[in-house]
């Protein structure tokens, strides 16, 4: 049953999306809508985190070069609607948590490589959010991460991969604290239950903020040549043919010829990449926003949190730095039915599953203890403010879902796709072996990749600590530099896009997992 829903399109996002808290108020780019010129050097589908990498990377570097060839970003919906604009707003990546299991699988080197690209999105986040005057509304703040444990034999398990985790990588593994219960909860202000967490370094941010900011400022600075086209979803893509060597974009308002075409659309993958379903499978998160209790301690806005309370799954939080400073809790897979499965192959982001939304809205006082909790927290009078936008007055504001992309070997997919993946016939005469070609733009000749399409996509509900240098390697790929810069020397090998990993990726592998 599993295995044929993996195997049926996604579809095109669905035009009633629940609220997200983050994308209110709407960016004033949220609904901008260029004139889709008939030819484009490259088309980016996804205005996300990932498709604004790659815009803001071929962009920049082009100019550099002084060139501006044209780059048009599709949106389904409006801009940064889908998994970046619904997610939770932290920067925590998964580190001794996954890395035996990359140890044991891909070797010391590409294990080590791995976590240091995961741990490298900290400071390129802030980066960017400098670099484009965004750090401000993007609100990035470096947090203490805490990991909970309310098991004892989870929390051991847990221990143990911390120490083989300390021992193989020192330096990243500087800030990792591991409490037992008795100051766990003194410390962390928990319920008297936990059996202890284990603490590190981590961020936060407002993703909406960071990328309707950065693609405000690539729309200013290249007005001449990168063209945003909100609620313009790719309907069909044709290959190329003897009798016309470009890609064909197929939207409601125009189609758009191409050499390249990048996927940026995670979860809604292979609703134009047929061959990766099964490969990349969409699952529906859900996630809340709430009003602290009254006597939460004024701490906790400089921490985040995943609490373990349970074998299979957690529950994520951060919370806001300015005004209410309310809670961001997602997660409670496991409430949906079938101890999760049922989001699995679930695009459906208009609602949200209602055991989910009451496990999420409930669950907060029992982690802290209703001692630390204290009375609810009551809504600021902001003039009407909370009733204008349609806030809830009780503790859970809002709730909305939003579509991950689950990669069925649990990495990412980056690079070039093979026209067995794509499901689309290659540039006739292509080289079997890529290696450049060029464009001309305004009279100029700039070399990139040959034409291909390509993707970004599948980071298994950890985005924000994938996508964006995820985007950045694609990016010198498909400008032919990959040969020429240090990308061999950051971006993990074991996430490019191959033939044999697709024919190894298994959904059965991502099911057993998943229950183990």
């Amino acid at each position: 049953m599993l295995k044929e829903r993996f195997q049926v399109s996604p579809g095109l996002p669905v035009d009633n999306p629940s609220r997200s808290f983050w994308m209110y108020p709407p960016s004033p780019i949220a609904q901008h809508c260029a004139t889709l010129p008939e030819y484009a050097d490259f088309v980016v589908i996804g205005s996300g985190i990932t498709g604004t990498s790659v815009a803001k990377a071929v962009l920049d570097h082009c100019h550099a070069e002084g060139h501006a060839p044209k780059l048009v970003m599709l949106e389904a919906r409006d801009a940064c609607s889908g998994a970046t604009g619904r997610n939770g707003g932290h920067i925590s990546p998964p580190l001794y948590h996954d890395y035996i299991t990359l140890k044991e699988d891909h070797g010391d080197d590409i294990a080590q490589k791995m976590i240091k690209f995961r741990l490298a999105h900290l400071h390129e986040l802030r980066r960017v959010a400098e670099e484009e005057g965004v750090l401000e509304e993007s609100q990035w703040r470096e947090v203490e991460t805490v990991d909970v444990f309310y098991n004892q034999a989870q929390f051991d398990k847990a221990k143990v991969k911390v120490q083989r985790y300390q021992q193989d990588l020192p330096f990243e593994s500087s800030h990792h604290r591991v409490y037992e219960s008795a100051e766990a909860i003194q410390k962390y202000s928990l319920a008297h239950d936990a059996a202890g967490c284990i603490a590190s370094s981590a961020g936060a941010m407002h993703p909406y903020n960071l990328v309707t900011g950065i693609l405000s400022k690539l729309l200013m600075r290249y007005s001449d040549n990168f063209f945003l086209c909100t609620n313009t979803p790719c309907t069909t893509i044709s290959g190329p043919s003897s009798s016309e060597p470009l890609y064909t974009v197929v939207t409601p308002k125009g189609t758009v010829r191409t050499p390249h075409v990048i996927h940026a659309t995670n979860g809604w993958s292979s609703h134009l990449l047929e061959p990766m379903r099964g490969k990349i499978i969409p699952f529906r998160g859900n996630m809340t926003i709430q009003r602290p209790g009254q006597s939460i301690p004024s701490e906790t806005v400089q921490r985040s949190f995943v609490f373990y309370a349970t074998e299979v799954g957690f529950d994520y939080l951060t919370q806001l730095p300015h005004g209410e400073r309310e809670f961001i809790l997602g997660g409670g897979f496991t409430q949906e039915g079938q101890d999760g499965f049922e989001a699995m192959g679930n695009t459906d982001d208009s609602t949200h599953n209602k055991h989910v939304g009451a496990h999420l809205g409930g669950v907060l006082p029992r982690y802290f203890g209703e001692d630390n909790w204290g009375a609810e927290g009551q809504p600021v009078d902001e003039s009407g403010r909370e009733s204008d936008v349609g806030w809830s007055k009780g503790r859970v504001k809002a709730v909305w879902s939003g579509i991950l992309g689950i990669s069925v070997d649990l990495l990412p997919w980056v690079g070039r796709l093979p026209p067995s993946i794509s499901g689309r016939s290659a540039t006739p005469n292509a080289p079997k072996n890529p290696g450049s070609h060029s464009i001309n733009t305004k009279d100029k000749v700039f070399v990139c990749a040959p034409p291909g399409e390509w993707i970004a996509a599948g980071y298994s509900g950890e985005g924000m600590v994938h996508a964006w240098m995820s985007g950045k390697a694609l990016a010198e790929m498909v400008l032919g530099r990959e040969h020429e810069g240090n990308l061999a020397e950051w971006f993990p090998e074991i996430m490019r896009v191959t033939t044999g990993r697709w024919k190894k990726a298994r959904a059965e592998n991502l099911l057993d997992a998943f229950r183990d």
